[in-house]
């Protein structure tokens, strides 16, 4: 297949590409290389596929509307994968209109693509933070999801809604896939595991917010890239058994489906700091700190659709995901 993968410079975006062209897939990269955060760290991503031949990199903004236009009609991608994003749930209460640049304008942008040139299927990054204020655990796909805490959520939400419409309106098969706290090697500078690292490794303390009282699905890298793969693979058809008396949030009368992507292991945040510390061979020096705004103290994903429908479910655990991550840390930092 011919895919359009947005975001190729990102943490998961570099990772989905390189998947698809060793399966024999051509590939069509999109991305801004935006400062969020350190372009190096992007760049290199971005280096070790750049000259596959099967590869094509556009450099420019989802905002931009006739560079995304121009993308749809000059490589004809059969399939898209949306995984551009503006993301970090702080860094919106100091930047807020670039999220719905990138995540609301930037998507419709996506959308309209796929409608003028007949895309077979739409593959688009959610996030596990549009169950926001909900706390019945495992957070289920076809539970409510009326309550996002963030700016971020808050577009990842829409951005669910503006599929669905698209689905129903001009039958695009669109499937969103919720992630829950993704790591591993090439990671994000922003989140919790690369800023600890750095933090241990320079003889810092590490910011440890809600006192440590936290739990995530942490999710490694390659299982989330494996969830990416296999429903790109499945295109949604409209579910039969949909109710509209009673309707199920996660399926639709649409070609449409969302599914969690999230490790079935409900880990503590206190044991995800021993597990690095065991993995550096050092100790850490906590500094406790209130919950922070937006934040919620736990996450717990509900894969049995993910398992039923594609087959797969999420299995590489924190002990071994860790340690990946710092082993590749401590060579590509030269630690």
């Amino acid at each position: 297949m011919k895919v359009l993968v947005t975001g190729t410079a990102g943490f998961i975006g570099s990772h989905v590409a390189i998947k698809l062209l060793e399966r024999g897939d051509e590939v069509v990269g999109f991305d801004s290389l935006s400062d969020y955060y350190d372009v190096t760290l992007k760049q290199a991503r971005l280096a070790r596929f750049m000259d596959h031949p099967d590869y094509t990199h556009i450099h420019a903004d989802l905002a931009d509307r006739e560079a995304v236009e121009a993308a749809f009609a000059i490589h004809k991608p059969q399939r898209v994968v949306n995984l551009a994003a503006q993301a970090g749930v702080r860094y919106a209460a100091e930047n807020p209109h670039v999220y719905a640049s990138s995540n609301v304008t930037g998507f419709l942008h996506i959308l309209e693509g796929c409608r003028h040139h007949g895309v077979e299927h739409l593959v688009f990054a959610s996030t596990s933070s549009v169950y926001g204020a909900n706390t019945t655990m495992p957070f289920s796909e076809h539970r409510s999801t009326e309550h996002p805490l963030t700016l971020y959520a808050a577009t990842k939400k829409a951005n669910e809604m503006m599929a669905h419409s698209y689905a129903h309106l001009y039958g695009i098969p669109s499937t969103g896939l919720r992630f829950f706290t993704v790591y591993g090697p090439w990671g994000r500078p922003d989140m919790a595991l690369f800023l600890f690292t750095r933090a241990i490794l320079a003889g810092e303390p590490i910011k440890v917010f809600n006192h440590g009282h936290h739990s995530r699905s942490f999710t490694y890298i390659d299982d989330i890239v494996e969830g990416v793969i296999r429903a790109l693979d499945h295109p949604p058809g409209p579910d039969p058994h949909w109710d509209s008396a009673n309707p199920d949030p996660a399926t639709s009368n649409a070609p449409y489906r969302l599914f969690n992507i999230g490790s079935s292991a409900n880990t503590p945040l206190l044991r995800y700091i021993e597990v690095l510390e065991q993995s550096l061979g050092r100790k850490a020096t906590l500094e406790m700190l209130p919950l922070q705004a937006g934040d919620v103290p736990d996450t717990f994903a509900d894969c049995a659709d993910l398992e039923t429908e594609l087959g797969y479910r999420p299995k590489v655990m924190v002990e071994e995901g860790v340690a990946n991550f710092v082993e590749w840390y401590r060579e590509y930092y030269g630690e």
